[in-house]
């Protein structure tokens, strides 16, 4: 049973995220503000975490920078803002979505249930799988993803997105494509965050983010 721990201090959003979470049988903790999150995810794992971007004491941004120091555990953030800052904020520390509310609880549980599945099916596998383009080593394996022999830490989308494209290289991928393929879930119309996503991923990837190409109208490229 997976166990998904909801931040946010509004005892009615904890109460309805809950409800619906146990409904498709997982296992909920509560937390009704960043500090209390820090502490419990200190203290135990769990799978995934709903995290509310303005509370008390401490705001999701700063729990989720804590948080991420110790553990890699997904983090979907709900806010009631929906601007491009706090999406690339969010995307930067190592969020991996972003909910804006008022939401659907059933679109939410149905994030949950795509990134808990990634999460599941990123486990590494028995063999040792490593690519290299010039100064970029990516390892699958390990999850590991190097430029110039420095190791670059990549929020977790980051690199699902980043293996996805090493893997199909040299073939054209469609936005949509990428967005089913790497988040999973169909997007509403709004692919936004494949965009930012990607710039993310070529500022990590310094002069290596060329072998990201921007094919006009359709999508990307991994050319290599």
């Amino acid at each position: 049973m997976y166990h998904i721990l909801v931040v946010d201090d509004e005892e009615q959003i904890r109460t309805i995220i809950k409800k619906y979470a146990a409904f498709e049988g997982y296992q909920v903790s509560e937390a009704v503000d960043g500090i209390e999150a820090v502490e419990l995810c200190r203290r135990q794992h769990f799978d995934l975490i709903i995290m509310d971007v303005m509370m008390p004491e401490l705001d999701g941004f700063s729990a989720s920078r804590e948080i991420r120091k110790t553990s890699n555990t997904p983090i979907l953030m709900l806010s009631a803002r929906g601007e491009e800052y706090d999406r690339i904020h969010g995307f930067e520390i190592g969020v991996d979505d972003y909910v804006v509310k008022p939401f659907s609880p059933r679109e939410l549980m149905m994030r949950v249930q795509a990134i808990l599945k990634r999460s599941a099916a990123a486990s590494p596998d028995n063999g040792k799988e490593i690519c290299r383009f010039e100064g970029l080593t990516v390892d699958f394996t390990g999850r590991i993803v190097t430029v110039d022999g420095k190791k670059v830490d990549l929020s977790p989308k980051e690199y699902d997105l980043l293996f996805y494209l090493v893997r199909n290289r040299n073939i054209a991928l469609s936005r949509e494509n990428l967005i089913t393929n790497v988040w999973g879930y169909d997007f509403y119309g709004d692919d936004r965050t494949l965009d930012t996503h990607i710039k993310l991923l070529r500022k990590s990837l310094g002069p290596y983010s060329k072998f990201i190409v921007t094919l006009r109208g359709v999508g990307y490229r991994f050319e290599a």
